[in-house]
């Protein structure tokens, strides 16, 4: 049969399993939006390009599945980068459709002409520009074929406009896509595993760094089955969390510059580091030279170049996970590590100690506070979405996640905006969960006009503002490292309550936890979307992320949460900060 380019686009996505797109038309887009209509993918109507990719980026996180961007060419396109280069740091597989001018005035500065596929190259896994209409089947069959195999990660195709135009006879390509130097990793080498299984077996103080591959190849069950076979301890990447449930007995919690102090201090302590699935980035290590000093390393993952990157692995396995853990199964024996786990506890009892959950309410509202009733009252089975900054880490640390695909936020980029259209897409592909944004007040102004969108499309999100007048992680440096020094941090901001009902949201405000709880069993209790507006504190202990590691320090150079009558830290240079907290003598 005979199809227009595009028409073979809605085809081929039909064939593809997308049952949804986000994106704006626009002139060079128009041609092919025009013949949507009769086929079966639902279109959703952002109000910024940018909207479109942190959706399908969402979609696809919590899904699992491919997600789709689409937008016209030139300012169309551009605007799009920040969502496709923040799906590319988080291996998030998303394809991006542009329009494109016309083969004949490309490379004359035509209107809205820009050189797109130029501009991603960097920041995409692989991007086409199709100048022949019969190579747009086979085009978009590989691109999905590249964003979902191996590591995931952005694709995007720019289609000229005539080239949408055209007809050409059109058939299914077969499923099997054969691309000469690209072939995704199975098992890993033998010898390799051997070698790491004999490390394991030989461990005192073993920890597990779980990360995001660990969801991405399906291994949740064979981590589980390999942590309680070795009794080995699980630590969790931010954008792990979900991977293995945070209840378990062997569940640490959230690692690096905003983790829990017995966390990093039994990653300081270890005799063996398991990196699973993970990128040993800056964030997670701290100082690079004192980072886990006693421990050999064991690195598995599905991309080569992250291996020996960053931390040189004792034994680097290039591998699916899920791969080589049934490998790795039959091969280590069954452990005990009871000294290491008293340990880790005594640390976590003294971490606890100081947290703020357990502080006597004193009239203010603690993001904290509020994230621990969101979590109560939703049993702790949420999808949550996060924007970026100071609430990220709160939520981070204060909504304990049970299963994959739970915990969805923007971590290698820490791009503020994302939240709000990522939870569009979440709330898409998980229907069947209770989907709650948790943002922060400046990131969430960067993309608040897509309240719009889910008005119309009816998702009931429900939206948790952490707003204390300020870019409260920015400010927190400033107050720690910059002599307090609050240069253009300061907001000014809407009432969010009525910028909600113009839209026609049920909104709320709560200055205390009563008012908090009183304003979640509200918005749990909405049909359609819901937003509360949580004024929390701005100044003081409250205000701020803890514990922290300073940039340049190790992990163990923790500032920790302040007791009552807490050292005041943010008197102390940043020099002054690493040396507060020493280690402890590593066990015999």
């Amino acid at each position: 049969m005979k199809k227009t380019g595009a028409e073979i686009v809605w085809a081929m996505l039909e064939h593809e399993g997308v049952e949804v797109a986000f994106g704006i038309p626009g002139g060079t887009i128009m041609h092919t939006y025009h013949p949507r209509r009769h086929y079966g993918v639902h279109h959703v109507l952002v109000r910024h390009e940018q909207c479109a990719a942190h959706a399908a980026d969402g979609y696809a996180r919590a899904s699992g599945k491919v997600g789709v961007a689409i937008a016209t060419s030139g300012p169309g396109a551009t605007n799009l980068v920040t969502g496709i280069a923040t799906a590319m740091m988080d291996s998030s597989p998303i394809v991006c459709i542009t329009g494109q001018v016309s083969t004949p005035v490309i490379g004359t500065d035509a209107f809205q002409e820009v050189d797109i596929t130029g501009i991603t190259l960097p920041i995409t896994k692989h991007n086409y520009l199709v100048a022949d209409v019969e190579e747009l089947a086979e085009v978009i069959h590989e691109a999905f074929y590249i964003a979902r195999s191996g590591r995931p990660g952005p694709v995007l195709i720019d289609i000229p406009k005539d080239v949408q135009q055209k007809s050409t006879e059109f058939e299914y390509p077969d499923d099997d896509v054969d691309l000469p130097g690209y072939h995704p990793v199975g098992k890993g080498d033998a010898d390799l595993v051997a070698k790491a299984a004999q490390l394991i077996n030989q461990a005192e103080r073993p920890v597990i760094l779980a990360g995001q591959g660990v969801m991405m190849s399906g291994a949740m069950d064979l981590l589980r089955a390999f942590a309680e076979k070795t009794d080995t301890p699980v630590a969790f990447t931010l954008l792990g969390k979900g991977g293995f449930p945070e209840s378990h007995p062997l569940a640490l919690s959230l690692m690096g510059m905003h983790g829990e102090v017995f966390t990093n201090r039994a990653i300081q302590q270890a005799d063996l580091l398991l990196g699973f699935g993970m990128r040993f980035d800056d964030r997670v290590t701290g100082r690079l030279d004192a980072y886990a000093p006693f421990a050999q390393k064991i690195h598995v993952d599905m991309d080569a170049a992250e291996l020996n990157k960053v931390v040189k692995a004792d034994v680097a396995i290039h591998g699916d996970l899920r791969q080589v853990l049934e490998q790795l199964l039959p091969l280590t024996l069954p452990n005990e590590h009871a000294m290491w786990l008293e340990r880790i506890a005594e640390w976590r009892a003294q971490s606890h100690k100081r947290d703020i959950i357990n502080r006597p309410e004193n009239g203010h509202l603690v993001a904290a506070h509020f994230i621990n009733e969101i979590w109560e009252a939703t049993e702790g089975q949420a999808v949550v979405v996060t924007d970026v900054g100071q609430h990220q880490m709160w939520a981070a640390q204060y909504y304990p996640t049970s299963y994959p695909r739970q915990f969805i936020t923007s971590g290698g980029q820490g791009t503020m905006g994302f939240g709000l259209p990522a939870a569009i897409g979440a709330q898409i592909a998980r229907p069947d969960k209770e989907v709650w944004l948790i943002a922060g007040d400046g990131g969430f102004q960067m993309t608040m006009h897509d309240l719009a969108t889910i008005v119309q499309e009816r998702l009931p999100i429900r939206i948790a503002i952490s707003n204390n007048h300020y870019l409260g992680m920015v400010r927190q440096w400033q107050e720690f490292f910059y002599d307090k020094n609050y240069e253009a941090t300061r907001l000014l901001n809407p009432d969010f309550v009525k910028l909600a009902e113009a839209y026609g949201i049920p909104a709320w405000r709560a200055k205390n936890r009563r008012q908090a709880r009183e304003a979640i069993a509200a918005a749990r209790a909405c049909n359609g979307p819901a937003l509360i507006d949580f004024e929390i504190a701005n100044t003081g202990d409250e205000a701020n992320v803890y514990p922290m590691v300073p940039a340049g320090a190790a992990l163990h150079e923790m500032i920790e949460r302040p007791t009552y009558v807490a050292t005041d830290y943010k008197s102390l240079t940043s020099h002054q900060v690493e040396q507060v907290p020493v280690m402890d003598t590593v066990l015999a």
